[in-house]
Formats: C-alpha cells, sequence, structure tokens
C-alpha cells in the first residue's frame, strides 16, 4: 500500500490520497468541476489510451527514450492497460469540464505516468523517473489528442451502432414477409385512404433503417481525418517533424482503422464541423425511430377500442390503478431516446459553433452529448428489435374488419368503375352505414369474385393496373 504523498504545481500543493493513480492536475478538476455528476464516457477514455500509446511507440522509434528503455516500455504497456479498460477507476474527472478537454487530458497523462511507476518498481508521483508532461504528453497537446480520441471513440461507437440499426432492419424484413398476405387500411392524415398491406409497411420501416445504416456506415470518412502531430493550434509546435508523419500511421496501425493526418493542421484543429455532421446523421436515424415507434403504439392502440391491428409484446403492467392495462413501453423508451439524441444535437452544433479563433473550447460538451447519443441509438434499436419487433403479431381480423367496414375500400375499385362511381358508391356507403361490398353486390355493379380479385394482396401491392 502505498501512503499519502503531496504533489506541486503553479497554483500550489495539493495532498492525494493513497491508491489513486491521478494527480494534482486531476484533482483540481474534481474540486472544479463538480457540474454533471458524470464521469468521461468510458469509450473516450481508452480512445485516448490508443492514441498515447501511438504517441509513446513513435517516439520510442525515435529514440525519446534511448537511456532508458524500460521506461519507454513502461509507458507503452500502461497506455495498453488504459485502452483496454483495466484503468477505469482512475478518471473521476466530470463530462462537464472547462479548458477544452485539458483536464481528462491530464487526468490520462498522470494514470499513464503513475501507473508506469509502479511497473518500474516506483511509487506514484516520483516524476523525476516519468512524467506526465514531459514523458507522457511528449510532443502533444490536449488540442490534438482531445479530438482525436473523441473520433476513435466515436468510430468505435459508430461500428457497434451499424450493427444494431441492421439486425432491426432484419427483424422488420422478416415481419414483412410474415405479414405480407395481410390486407389492411393506410391511412393518410390519420384518415382511412386506401388498401395496403401490413407487409409494406414493414417493408418501409426497413427501408428508411437501411437509409440510416447507410449514412451512420459513411460517417466513418469523415472522423478518419485528424491533427495528431499539430499540438497546440495545428503548427506542430513543439514536435519534430519525423513524429508528425509517423504517429497518424502509428495509430492506423494500432487500430486498423484508415485514419489520416488533416491535410490543413490549423483547419483540423480550430473547427468542429465534423462532428456536426455526423450528429446530423444521428438525428435523422433519431427521427426515423420516433416514426416507426409512433407508428407502432398507434397501429396497436386500444386495442379493443383503438387501431388494434398490431399486437406488442407484453412486457410489464401498465397502471398502478387500471387493472390489465399494458402499455407499448418499449416504443414509449426508444421515442425517448430518439427526443434526447435530437436534444444532444442541438447542444453540440452550439459547442461547435462557438468555437473561437485557433481551438474550439467546448469540446466537452460534444463529445459528452455524440457520445451518448451513439449509445442510446445503439441501445434503442437493440431494445425495440429484441422486445417489439421480433414479437409482433398482426390481429389479422380486426385488420380485415377494418377493410370490410371503411370507405377506403372503394380506392381499390377505381380501375374497374371510375373515380366518380366509387366516390358515390364511398358516399352511399357511409349515408346508409353499409359496407362499399354490399352496396355494390346489392347493386349489382360487379361480382363477388370480381370484387375480392381487387383486394387480394397481390392487386393491392401491384405497381399499377
Amino acid at each position: 500500500m502505498t501512503s499519502d504523498h503531496v504533489e506541486k504545481d503553479s497554483l500550489g500543493e495539493f495532498k492525494l490520497p493513497k491508491d489513486v493513480l491521478f494527480g494534482i492536475h486531476t484533482a483540481r478538476a474534481i474540486e472544479n468541476f463538480t457540474l454533471s455528476g458524470r464521469r468521461c464516457h468510458a469509450e473516450l477514455i481508452r480512445a485516448f489510451g490508443t492514441v498515447k500509446q501511438a504517441a509513446a511507440l513513435t517516439n520510442q522509434t525515435l529514440g525519446v527514450w534511448k537511456d532508458d528503455a524500460h521506461k519507454a516500455e513502461a509507458i507503452i504497456r500502461a497506455c495498453c492497460e488504459l485502452a483496454e479498460g483495466m484503468l477505469d477507476e482512475h478518471f473521476p474527472v466530470d463530462a462537464m469540464q472547462g479548458g477544452a478537454g485539458t483536464s481528462l487530458n491530464m487526468n490520462v497523462n498522470e494514470v499513464i505516468a503513475n501507473r508506469a511507476l509502479q511497473l518500474l518498481g516506483d511509487a506514484p508521483g516520483e516524476y523525476a523517473r516519468v512524467s506526465p508532461l514531459d514523458d507522457v504528453n511528449r510532443h502533444q497537446s490536449t488540442n490534438d489528442t482531445y479530438p482525436t480520441a473523441l473520433k476513435l471513440a466515436a468510430i468505435r461507437l459508430l461500428y457497434a451502432l451499424e450493427e444494431r440499426i441492421v439486425g432491426l432492419q432484419e427483424a422488420f424484413q422478416t415481419k414483412e414477409k410474415e405479414f405480407a398476405h395481410i390486407v389492411k387500411v393506410g391511412r393518410t392524415q390519420l384518415r382511412d385512404a386506401a388498401l395496403t398491406t401490413l407487409g409494406r409497411e414493414m417493408s418501409a420501416y426497413a427501408d428508411a433503417l437501411s437509409r440510416d445504416r447507410w449514412r451512420v456506415y459513411k460517417c466513418e470518412e469523415r472522423l478518419r481525418v485528424v491533427n495528431l502531430g499539430g499540438t497546440a493550434i495545428g503548427t506542430g509546435l513543439t514536435a519534430p517533424k519525423q513524429y508528425i508523419f509517423r504517429v497518424v500511421d502509428q495509430l492506423r496501425e494500432l487500430t486498423g482503422i484508415g485514419f489520416a493526418r488533416a491535410e490543413n493542421l490549423i483547419d483540423c484543429t480550430q473547427n468542429a464541423d465534423v462532428f456536426v455532421e455526423v450528429s446530423g446523421i444521428l438525428k435523422a436515424l433519431a427521427a426515423t425511430l420516433i416514426k416507426i415507434c409512433g407508428d407502432l403504439r398507434l397501429m396497436s392502440s386500444g386495442p379493443e377500442a383503438g387501431l388494434g391491428e398490431l399486437i406488442l409484446p407484453a412486457r410489464q403492467a401498465g397502471s398502478s390503478i387500471m387493472p390489465g392495462k399494458v402499455n407499448p413501453v418499449i416504443p414509449e423508451a426508444a421515442t425517448q431516446c430518439a427526443m434526447k439524441v435530437i436534444g444532444n444535437d442541438v447542444a453540440l452544433t452550439l459547442a461547435c459553433a462557438n468555437g473561437s479563433l485557433e481551438l474550439n473550447p467546448f469540446l466537452p460538451l460534444a463529445a459528452d452529448c455524440l457520445l451518448e447519443s451513439l449509445d442510446l441509438l445503439a441501445n434503442a434499436c437493440d431494445a425495440l428489435r429484441k422486445h417489439c419487433v421480433e414479437g409482433l403479431q398482426a390481429d389479422e381480423e380486426k385488420c380485415r374488419a377494418h377493410v370490410e367496414g371503411s370507405t377506403a375500400i372503394a380506392t381499390a375499385l377505381l380501375p374497374a368503375i371510375g373515380y366518380e362511381k366509387a366516390a358515390e358508391i364511398a358516399k352511399q356507403a357511409s349515408e346508409q352505414n353499409c359496407s362499399v361490398r354490399e352496396l355494390v353486390l346489392e347493386k349489382e355493379i360487379m361480382t363477388e369474385s370480381e370484387f375480392n380479385a381487387l383486394i387480394t394482396p397481390e392487386a393491392i401491392c401491384r405497381l399499377g393496373y
């Protein structure tokens, strides 16, 4: 067990408890930023470990620690442990922090340095051997490592999100086939309009998600361009040219992701519009989910006194006072996730728009919003698939009754009798409180077999006539 120790900085001294790997800069950040009560996203912290590992390996190649090979290996191993999530507990800094992410970068530097010291058999805080700044942060700045780590974290979460979108898309494609034979009333402006099939409605959801999946897949291209090596403002201040040329290649080799150094490091350091673009893509997916979930809730409404065409899996009791009530809790929860993503997009947009001159000081807010949105959407897609769509059932009898009782069925007769005649029949059926079928057969406008032929799934789904 290590003893409490005192560290110093330009502002004075700070006593640090034993068994923590962070140092004085992190301790001050803990005092300063008691804001959200949430720590930085774990994926951002682990991505930071990978970025620091790329920097350390590059420095090692350039001979920075040629006189102390053990120190180099200890630093690299500590970076690996951080990247693998083994040191997560040592990152208490609040997600909402001033300083453009400097507090998190210093938290990372201190943890890596102190863990390296442990590996070397020294006590945390013995920075003469391994320094958070002169060694771990060598040839770096918060201003190039933080946005690079954010892009890496976002790409990794995008992979997970894409997988969840595909799963939800495939679930709807399965339902498309399962419900292909079920004719139902299609509605526009929430009014009976024309006949469709439940399968075609499911196909529309699957296709919308397919577009979202493609957009999410393409996001990686935007995020692969990084400013690592640009240090403070993109000029490469304090970093040797060979480091600048090699460090992104090292990151690419470590991650298997096609990272490329920005052609204009100054632009990539001060402008954060790429995060706005990616967030906009996530907002599009959120809009799709809200639409789909709204439809699922509406088509399952009632069920006795509503549309009742779909039967959602019963997940939990729906009321503390109304017996037997079961609510569409999964679509409701997914909708709220999507709403939060849209709110995050607004906050992220403001954060990225308010950069000033050579730097954006509000990247911590952008990071918090972007990474949370990626998590929310991935979890919402997964829950919607597992707990709702895969167990969807159709009330075929209810769908059939709606078709027979709605004047929308008259639209299907247009190819045979024309608009004027169909409109007249629909009006009479409404006034006489009888079905369109009954009226057509009574007036001998067509035979029952001719009528039935116009409302089969094949006839309804045919493109044109």
